[in-house]
């Protein structure tokens, strides 16, 4: 990175990389949630098992979060459980990312500022402004003082948190127009989560901090977290159940044996079919570009790439299947009740499914099943706040992920995909498709979808310019071109009368 700027440029970033550093003795004696003996316990475990102090940290923070789980769940209504939400939250932060934890209650702290002092029409713009200019910066000193690092830091957890006050400001303005009997279609698209005043300090550090959200997410709106804790999730003003509150046992068991599997599977499977270099991915040429690889036939190396980014992608559901079960254990993740008071579900804390997402017959069905409380975050609060804009709702999800040129290239080759589904589905669809959904023309679909994906998507986990480009080469822009080829081809096929289809 430092090779790349000017020297001008260069000395201003590290003169304000040293002004922020100069505030560290400052902060450093606020990290005492975490007693001397705790660390060392992690060190030597760390020793015993080969692993390094950040894996175990983080993996031992996930699996903490079910023991606070059963506490939570034992506590009484009301504020103690929100201080122990966040006592716990901050506890987790500072176990696994020490003096960073700061800038979660810092940034926290002053959106909780400009919650009480400016109105809610200008706060839903300011806020998110805020924090996405406070995560801009962490992403880009992250980049400037570890290029290509997977190190843990601040700006994972500072991902989740801005979703969270970006989604607050929204619900309180909502919450206003809807008190004011004077709501907009985006108001009454998202009344359901709608926050008609602001949360006392106590309520409101309990939902940023919240200790089964605050490492992995899901981020989900204030409305379901302060129905947990408040207990009008389960039950009406007279304390009476509002239905037959269902146990939670297999809500929380299921995803906790899911991340598991998926856990010893994204071991096993990275160890077989490295991504990058295992002994230095931040600067030995990955495995996809190596002399070695690229003297395979091109086939052998897609099959290659393929099996390694499926792997990949189980250490993001290992997170958020663990992060599911630990909100369902207090029942933050449970949807309530209906009108007739039967059992919605428990899809409020769901961040991910795993066999509609790897059987996907389509991007928008794939995209629908990765990551749901992000896809949810530009849903609601981007793409229907900026009049449907496809352009505004890229630009913040690129921006929210970060500054690696691997992230834009994935994100400019998208909408490539999406140009020859709609085509797809207008003139060839109607033609083919049986209704079945394991039919010829589905799976065709299913396997299109797979392989085309799984080839755009490479640069996003390469990161580093010159690594994407070269590994697309490899492959000769096969997927680039096969979508121009197809879109072109297509075009000039008939489209069906209604009659036809």
């Amino acid at each position: 990175m430092e090779r790349v700027l000017p020297e001008v440029a260069r000395s201003g970033i590290e003169s304000m990389i040293e002004f922020a550093y100069s505030f560290e003795p400052y902060f450093a004696p606020t990290v005492v949630l975490v007693p001397g003996f705790v660390k060392d316990a992690v060190e030597s475990l760390s020793e015993t098992t080969g692993q390094d102090v950040e894996t175990l940290e983080y993996l031992l923070g996930m699996f903490i979060c079910y023991p606070l789980g059963m506490i939570m769940l034992s506590l009484p209504n009301g504020k103690v459980k929100h201080l122990f939400s966040f006592i716990l939250g901050a506890f987790l932060l500072q176990f696994t990312i020490g003096i960073q934890w700061i800038h979660q209650l810092i940034s926290s702290m002053v959106v909780y500022v400009m919650f009480l002092i400016l109105p809610s029409k200008t706060a839903k713009t300011l806020v998110p402004i805020f924090m996405m200019a406070y995560i801009t910066a962490g992403h880009l000193h992250r980049q400037y003082i570890n290029y290509l690092g997977w190190d843990m830091d601040f700006t994972g957890p500072q991902m989740v948190l801005t979703m969270k006050l970006y989604s607050l400001a929204y619900n309180l303005y909502d919450g206003e127009l809807i008190k004011n009997g004077k709501t907009d279609r985006a108001a009454k698209k998202c009344s359901d989560v709608a926050v008609t005043s602001l949360p006392g300090i106590i309520e409101y550090l309990g939902y940023t901090f919240c200790f089964a959200t605050v490492l992995a997410g899901p981020a989900y709106e204030y409305k379901f977290y302060e129905n947990a804790c408040d207990g009008s999730l389960l039950y009406d003003k007279s304390g009476k159940p509002k239905g037959k509150i269902p146990s939670q046992a297999w809500a929380t068991v299921r995803p906790l044996l899911g991340s598991l599997l998926c856990l010893g599977i994204f071991v096993v499977g990275s160890g077989m079919y490295p991504l990058l270099d295992p002994t230095d991915p931040q600067n030995a040429t990955p495995a996809l570009i190596t002399e070695e690889m690229l003297g395979k036939p091109m086939y052998e190396r897609y099959a290659y790439s393929w099996l390694a980014l499926f792997f990949v992608r189980f250490k993001y559901y290992f997170a958020w299947m663990n992060a599911e079960g630990a909100n369902n254990i207090w029942y933050a993740g449970f949807e309530g009740f209906d009108d007739k008071g039967e059992a919605k579900g428990w899809e409020v804390s769901n961040n991910i499914d795993v066999i509609q997402f790897e059987t996907a017959p389509n991007l928008k069905t794939l995209s629908g099943a990765w990551n749901k409380k992000t896809a949810n975050w530009l849903a609601k609060y981007v793409y229907i706040r900026t009049g449907g804009s496809l352009f505004a709702t890229y630009g913040m999800s690129a921006f929210w992920h970060g500054f690696y040129p691997g992230y834009y290239l994935f994100f400019m080759s998208v909408p490539l995909i999406g140009f020859c589904e709609r085509l797809g589905r207008k003139k060839l669809t109607p033609r083919y498709d049986t209704g079945k959904k394991w039919g010829p023309y589905a799976i065709l679909c299913r396997v299109a979808t797979s392989l085309i994906v799984q080839y755009m998507v490479q640069p996003f986990q390469l990161l580093a310019f010159d690594w994407a480009v070269e590994n697309w080469k490899n492959y000769y822009f096969v997927g680039h071109i096969a979508c121009i080829v197809f879109y072109l081809a297509v075009s000039n096929i008939p489209t069906p009368k209604k009659k036809e289809a």
